[in-house]
């Protein structure tokens, strides 16, 4: 969602498109004034995404973002209340073949609702305000629905959105409201939605964190990679949480590598390894990757050790194969490293089993720990 003010068109593009650019499919921009609405006139010829228009207390606001040629509306049932106001919202809708988002928040239900439930929030009082709301749309034949229940408690949006999933078939759009700001509010709205995607409950997401809106919409894109739910974008670093063998600084190398990788479009899964012992084998699947030993880097594609390199030149080195690869595919790469690859190999080998000679293979000490807990029995 913009934050900026929808009456200055301008700045609001400015951020729709930065939105967009970051991997938004979706925006959402408040009309809460009538220069608001204005402002929506201005900005639908030129938005790149479809714009929802969010509207609170006033329903003429939502009229006003009807006239401007919005793609969605958003209604929220605690705020306006008065059932012909919604209906008549409704029929425009209807005749312009626009949808609407039935926006339930835990922190603005009716409070007739508040009462019935024991002056508190519950699932049950949030999927009643819903589908009170549906019925309203129902008394004039519109379904063309989408349906929200948002808190800001993880437990009752996860259960709130299973109980509407039981109920109806319309489509839900999920999300953790006031979130908060990262990282707890990443958190937080990952737990709920992660939850309930995994489950196969939700349609469209958002995350509402007190942050730069751009930042909400990266970690949308992310999650829906990370459950494959979106085709990946951008590369997919997998690291080592580092170890007693580990012989180069971990975070700083993975940390300086997402870096250099930044906003390039590399849709593959790369692997930053601490040390050669395990590495490779535990990011056999990874496209690319590489590990470190003896002060320099084994770098791999598909488990395949390809070259080695010197320990600052790893992340360049990645970055240059990962573009390789992304251009060429993975079978040129091990086409390219045809000199190399025996060398490399040999060399990975031979850190292997110095790095296990050198520390054992209990690097932390584990077993010395378990004998003493032992003799202390």
């Amino acid at each position: 969602m913009t934050v900026t003010k929808t009456a200055d068109h301008e700045a609001t593009l400015q951020q729709i498109y930065a939105l967009a650019a970051a991997g938004c499919d979706i925006v959402r921009c408040t009309c809460n004034e009538p220069e608001a609405a204005e402002g929506l006139a201005r900005i639908m010829p030129r938005s790149p995404v479809p714009i929802v228009a969010d509207i609170h207390h006033q329903y003429r606001r939502a009229l006003e973002a009807l006239e401007a040629g919005v793609h969605c509306l958003r209604l929220n049932p605690g705020n306006i209340r008065n059932p012909e106001h919604i209906k008549l919202v409704a029929r425009e809708a209807k005749d312009r073949n626009v949808p609407i988002r039935i926006g339930v928040n835990g922190g603005s239900l009716h409070p007739d609702l508040y009462k019935k439930y024991g002056g508190k929030v519950t699932p049950e009082a949030m999927v009643e305000s819903a589908l009170d709301e549906i019925r309203y749309f129902d008394d004039v034949g519109f379904d063309l629905i989408k349906i929200s229940v948002k808190a800001s408690s993880v437990p009752l949006m996860i259960e709130a959105y299973r109980q509407l999933a039981e109920v109806t078939d319309y489509p839900l759009h999920l999300g953790v409201t006031e979130a908060g700001p990262p990282p707890i509010g990443t958190l937080k709205a990952t737990a709920g939605m992660a939850t309930l995607l995994a489950e196969g409950i939700g349609d469209t997401i958002r995350y509402s964190l007190t942050a730069d809106p751009v930042e909400e919409a990266k970690a949308g894109r992310q999650l829906l990679e990370t459950l494959g739910l979106r085709e990946r974008k951008n590369i997919d670093l997998i690291s080592c949480p580092s170890c007693g063998r580990a012989e180069v600084d971990v975070v700083t190398i993975a940390n300086d590598a997402m870096k250099a990788f930044g906003e390039r479009e590399i849709p593959l899964q790369v692997a930053v390894m601490g040390c050669v012992v395990n590495g490779p084998g535990e990011a056999r699947d990874a496209d690319l990757g590489i590990a470190a030993g003896n002060k320099r880097g084994h770098l791999f594609v598909k488990g395949q050790n390809v070259m080695v390199v010197p320990e600052d030149e790893m992340v360049d080195t990645l970055v240059e194969w990962a573009e390789f690869i992304h251009e060429h595919g993975a079978d040129a790469a091990l086409e390219k490293a045809a000199t190399t690859k025996d060398a490399a190999k040999r060399a990975a080998e031979e850190d292997r089993a110095r790095n296990l000679n050198d520390r054992g293979d209990d690097a932390n000490g584990t077993e010395s720990v378990i004998a003493e807990i032992r003799r202390g029995h």
